[in-house]
């Protein structure tokens, strides 16, 4: 059998309590690790939308979307692949300030070839925030731990599909 792939999993919900122990319970039961969840507001205002990431086959993937679709007040689930989706997760670094004027041009040029950004400086500490994939917040996680992480932090996937969704519309219907 081959090996279980990455999926993200998008649900469009009405914002309704509880409906993070509903969805979860489901990949709970059949004992499946959900790597990341996040839910934010949607384009339409008070639905949801949820962004979780599984490894599974894509057999199992299809009955984890039709008991989310029975059992959940969905408005529609649908789960892609990574190439099909443009996804990012961000993360804050928290650093002792001390070491931004002791080791400046070391962690400058970490920033700079991270692509990252500092995003507050006070006597104490700075934060460095940075957008990427896992493995290159993974890269600049390694890079930092040189100089001593205070405290490290990461979002979950969010993600958009690179082909159009028929759910704009479906979201539009239900707005109105």
């Amino acid at each position: 059998m081959s090996e279980p792939i990455a999926y993200t999993v998008t649900i469009y919900t009405e914002n309704n309590i509880g409906l993070l122990n509903r969805i979860s319970a489901i990949f709970q039961r059949r004992h499946i690790n959900i790597e990341s969840i996040n839910s934010s507001v949607s384009e339409i205002e008070n639905v949801s939308k949820w962004t979780i990431v599984v490894k599974l086959h894509e057999d199992q993937m299809k009955k984890i979307i039709g008991q989310i679709e029975k059992q959940v007040e969905v408005i529609k689930a649908y789960f892609h692949t990574e190439d099909e989706t443009i996804y990012q997760e961000s993360c804050l670094f928290k650093i002792k300030s001390n070491l931004l004027f002791d080791e400046r041009r070391q962690i400058e040029s970490v920033i700079k070839d991270n692509n990252a950004r500092i995003v507050t400086v006070n006597r104490e500490f700075f934060v460095i925030e940075k957008s990427g994939r896992k493995e290159e917040l993974e890269v600049l996680y390694r890079e930092l731990s040189v100089f001593g992480i205070m405290q490290f932090t990461r979002s979950g996937r969010i993600a958009v599909t690179k082909d159009e969704m028929k759910i704009s519309k479906m979201l539009e219907a239900f707005q109105h």
